[in-house]
């Protein structure tokens, strides 16, 4: 009797355990998230003041003395908070860059953002300091099977990590395992009372509180909350002041009912691994006006986002801004006679920008296999700071030039290094005097290279009208609300297609490249409509379409999974966009 009630108890006790587990699992099932910004600290006003002998800045509770030498000023706050170049303009105004510490997600990058202070007292200024804000949006969606198994699939709206990935899920009392392939990739603890859920979703940063989203409630798992989650109702996009002018789609010949078919289905598709259509934003512009402006995933006008390779592109602009400016630079220039190699070999001699641009360079540099000059390889060596140098070091693979196109992003960026060392001028400060200014941009962040020069082989982040500018730039033929910044020449010559790429099927066609711009014939009723476009991984796309006077951007978050944002450009934009603009 004895042995049988033990045994009584044990099944008691294992069948209340068991009952307790079972509670946890269902109480797990469902969306968990997070949302918050984990820096930087350092924002808000900025002061410099020159009232006395010694000049002195002040932001955000920290101070700093201030360097001058001539009209530059310079400033380096303590314990890493920050960093400011800029100086005193013609009009009385200090004009520069704010440099944040590097960021803890998602790139571990320094960024430059543009500055503008105000002179509000003798030899006093102040202004805004708005850095790239570190966002974090974690969800975690945890389903259970059939059999009772859970499973979880984890987003992440700003750099895609996790992705196409399921875990399993393996309760233990309060404790939560996410597991793949029998391994256990990270911890976490449920709190029942508090309904709360803690994972540790990046290594080096604590856990992260989640907690229950009901239906609704999370603006960056759901393409759109509240009263248009469902029924699309086109409203014409506001002038904002930043120098688009803005209309209807009738207005622009645009036919509505293709552009709400494509909007109601990025509305409609479930969010989740095989979500095709996960898009950021969608706008078009038409005959010179903005017409179409759209937001999805917690995005909007105002919030900057990261265009990636597709700000490549802006090399090529850079460089055909200077030469309008009679700065003497090309597409013929020989890098080699502006820089400098520590590894000589005769067949550098004939490098010049616009095989940099074209990215028929001939250097040992492709970011598809493992190269030298594989972007990621170049990134994480520590040897050499200066990306530029470390490009014109790289071997040769054969004679520049040829009609076929490595992608190289190194190379880019070398152009843009050499573009520095013609100009003598640091680039964040080229893009704002020659580019941003001009158009309009009063906020972007330009991630750096370790040894603090503008990286402009991607990453920088714009606000998705101000991305759409530059396709209307071009598409101008070089003109912005009627001042010329870029040749008519230069549009031309940088559009042109110079090689092609070898397509990566399934999801790609053979397409062309130009300078830094990428080129395809689209098909659409019967018709070929050439488009030019600066592309980057997740989804950045401008689309410049000059026979129906169209340029269309997408943001997306979709990166390094290819197979679903390539078709944007080359099946949506037929699909839907050209057949509106054709009016059926």
């Amino acid at each position: 009797m004895r042995i049988r009630w033990i045994g009584c108890a044990a099944a008691v006790a294992l069948s209340g355990w068991a009952g307790a587990q079972e509670d946890v699992r269902e109480k797990l099932t469902g969306l968990w998230g997070v949302e918050q910004s984990i820096g930087p600290l350092v924002k808000g006003e900025l002061t410099i003041d020159g009232q006395g002998g010694q000049w002195h800045a002040s932001i955000g509770g920290l101070h700093a003395s201030v360097e001058r030498s001539g009209e530059a000023v310079h400033f380096t706050l303590p314990a890493d908070g920050g960093e400011f170049r800029g100086k005193v303009a013609q009009d009385g105004t200090v004009v520069g860059h704010w440099i944040q510490p590097g960021a803890v997600f998602p790139y571990g990058s320094r960024y430059a953002s543009p500055v503008v202070l105000a002179k509000f007292a003798p030899n006093a200024w102040r202004g805004a300091v708005t850095p790239l804000d570190e966002r974090i949006w974690f969800y975690v969606q945890i389903s259970r099977s059939h059999d009772g198994e859970l499973s979880a699939i984890i987003r992440n709206t700003d750099a895609n990590l996790f992705r196409g990935r399921v875990y399993k899920v393996v309760v233990n009392g309060n404790a939560v395992a996410f597991q793949r392939d029998g391994h256990t990739n990270f911890d976490g603890t449920l709190d029942t009372e508090s309904d709360s859920l803690q994972i540790p979703l990046l290594n080096s940063y604590p856990a992260f509180k989640l907690t229950r989203h009901r239906d609704g409630t999370a603006i960056g798992f759901s393409a759109r909350i509240g009263e248009e989650a469902h029924d699309y109702v086109y409203r014409t996009p506001l002038a904002a002041g930043d120098g688009w002018p803005t209309g209807t789609l009738a207005e622009a010949g645009i036919d509505p009912r293709p552009i709400t078919e494509l909007i109601e289905r990025i509305l409609s598709t479930p969010p989740g691994l095989e979500n095709p259509v996960a898009m950021h934003s969608l706008l078009i512009a038409r005959h010179g006006k903005l017409v179409l402006e759209e937001y999805f995933y917690g995005m909007d006008a105002w919030r900057t986002h990261d265009m990636r390779s597709a700000s490549k592109t802006f090399t090529s602009v850079l460089v055909g801004i200077a030469r309008q400016n009679g700065v003497q630079v090309g597409a013929d220039t020989r890098v080699y006679a502006v820089g400098q190699t520590s590894k000589p070999d005769p067949r550098k001699e004939a490098l010049t920008i616009g095989h940099l641009l074209s990215m028929t360079s001939g250097l040992d540099c492709d970011d598809n296999r493992d190269s030298p000059g594989n972007e990621d390889t170049m990134q994480n060596q520590d040897k050499q700071p200066d990306w530029v140098q470390y490009a014109l070091d790289l071997p040769v693979l054969s004679t520049p030039g040829g009609d076929h196109a490595i992608y190289c992003s190194a190379s880019i960026n070398l152009a843009a290094g050499m573009l520095r060392k013609i100009t003598n001028t640091w680039i964040p400060d080229l893009f704002y005097q020659t580019l941003a200014r001009p158009l309009g941009i009063t906020e972007y962040h330009m991630n750096l290279a370790p040894n603090d020069e503008g990286y402009m082989g991607g990453g920088l982040y714009l606000r998705p009208r101000d991305q759409l500018k530059f396709g209307q730039l071009y598409l101008n033929g070089g003109t912005w609300n009627g001042k010329r910044l870029v040749s008519r020449e230069w549009v031309s010559e940088s559009t042109s297609v110079h090689a092609t790429f070898t397509p990566r099927p399934p999801f790609d066609t053979d397409h062309g490249y130009g300078y830094a711009w990428h080129s395809r014939p689209l098909e659409y009723g019967g018709r070929t409509y050439r488009d030019y476009y600066a592309a980057g991984n997740g989804g950045q796309y401008v689309i410049v379409i000059p026979s129906l006077d169209l340029v269309v951007g997408f943001t997306g978050g979709d990166y390094s999974e290819a197979r679903k944002f390539y078709p944007w450009e080359s099946e949506i934009v037929p699909k839907y966009i050209i057949r509106a603009a054709m009016g059926h």
